[in-house]
């Protein structure tokens, strides 16, 4: 066994531990469906099952490993003055959303300029959100500092609790679908990814996993064709939750041991396929939440004919850029909207049968 295989089987939670965690994700929401929308696979021409984790209470996966977190960090320290966390937005409003639930005082770090719509979804939720940095790993270590000074319980983006919460969803989908070829999925700083590899590997099948990292955020990418953590600038404009520019160690191990490929998509690509998305079924993809369609979409070549898996995993996109990723050409959506067949009224009239002729028909 390598030492990436070792630190995979190590990290990931087992059939046992992602059926209590379920027990857990369940007394807080729903699951949420898998949907075959036509005009998809007429996009793709594959059979394409979409995860609506856009469906989630906080409107993406990650509410799932907060609650699982939070619940036994709840019953391990009962006695916690306060939680903090760093985030681009949906882990921050996971961790405000259970925080509140156990009546514990919660505060996110962002990035300056972060979505406007999730820093108001976050405060929302009661949690003190500070700004500090121009990206996300500036952020972590300034909510690491403040952990320190002000005695709070560091919640890391990455931890196992965290993946046997995501590990529920996957579950969901690979039950619903268990001949899929190949799944598609995001990586931020990895918790969606290995909790796929968790419930494929709990349930015994042998679906491919593609990583998808953002073009202009490569850290993940690098990092696993070069089998070591690699740091990369971070550039996206679109796709903030795959901002990442120091991978986390435990996540890239179950990469090197557990995905078949990653790949890179563009912003113009996440736009392309955030349109697309809502024109085949009107949902609403963030960034980081159509990248694996982005990604089906760059692979459609290999895909074609195939069954495949994607993951909507979140909608939490400003109303402001979503509007001018609708409003914006894309070939690929708008091939989607030929016009329909035009007859016109007195050609249909010409066409269409004279009363007498209807009546010998019917005596005939």
């Amino acid at each position: 066994m390598t030492q990436a295989t070792s630190a995979a089987h190590r990290l990931l939670p087992s059939l046992m531990e992602i059926e209590q965690a379920a027990g857990i994700v369940y007394a807080g929401m729903a699951p949420t469906a898998q949907l075959c929308w036509p005009l998809l696979n007429q996009a793709l021409g594959a059979e394409v099952w979409v995860k609506h984790e856009n469906h989630a209470p906080t409107g993406a996966f990650k509410v799932r490993g907060g609650m699982v977190y939070l619940h036994h960090l709840a019953r391990q320290q009962p006695q916690l003055s306060g939680v903090i966390s760093a985030t681009r937005g949906n882990h921050g409003q996971s961790v405000g959303l259970s925080a509140r639930r156990f009546g514990i005082p919660a505060t996110i770090v962002v990035p300056e300029g972060n979505s406007r719509e999730k820093n108001a979804a976050m405060r929302a939720l009661g949690v003190d959100l500070i700004e500090h940095g121009r990206e996300f790993q500036d952020s972590r270590e300034h909510a690491q500092q403040l952990a320190q000074q002000q005695q709070l319980h560091m919640i890391p983006s990455f931890h196992r609790d965290l993946v046997a919460g995501v590990s529920t969803y996957w579950m969901e989908l690979f039950a619903a679908q268990p001949e899929l070829d190949l799944v598609l999925v995001p990586i931020g700083q990895g918790s969606g990814m290995c909790g796929a590899v968790a419930a494929r590997n709990a349930l015994g099948l042998k679906t491919r996993i593609i990583g998808v990292v953002s073009a202009h955020a490569l850290a993940y990418k690098l990092s696993f064709e070069a089998g070591r953590k690699i740091e990369a600038p971070v550039s996206t404009c679109i796709a903030d939750g795959v901002a990442c520019r120091v991978p986390d160690q435990a996540s890239l191990d179950v990469m090197l041991s557990e995905v078949d490929e990653v790949v890179a998509v563009t912003d113009d690509e996440v736009m392309d396929a955030m349109k697309l998305a809502f024109i085949a079924t009107h949902n609403v993809a963030e960034g980081a939440g159509a990248c694996a369609l982005a990604a089906a979409l760059q692979l459609r070549t290999r895909l074609r004919g195939k069954k495949i898996g994607i993951t909507l995993s979140g909608g939490n996109v400003d109303h402001d850029v979503f509007a001018r990723v609708l409003a914006r050409d894309s070939a690929v959506a708008d091939a989607l909207l030929a016009p329909a067949r035009v007859v016109s009224l007195l050609q249909g009239h010409a066409q269409a049968p004279h009363e007498g002729q209807l009546v010998q028909r019917r005596s005939a």
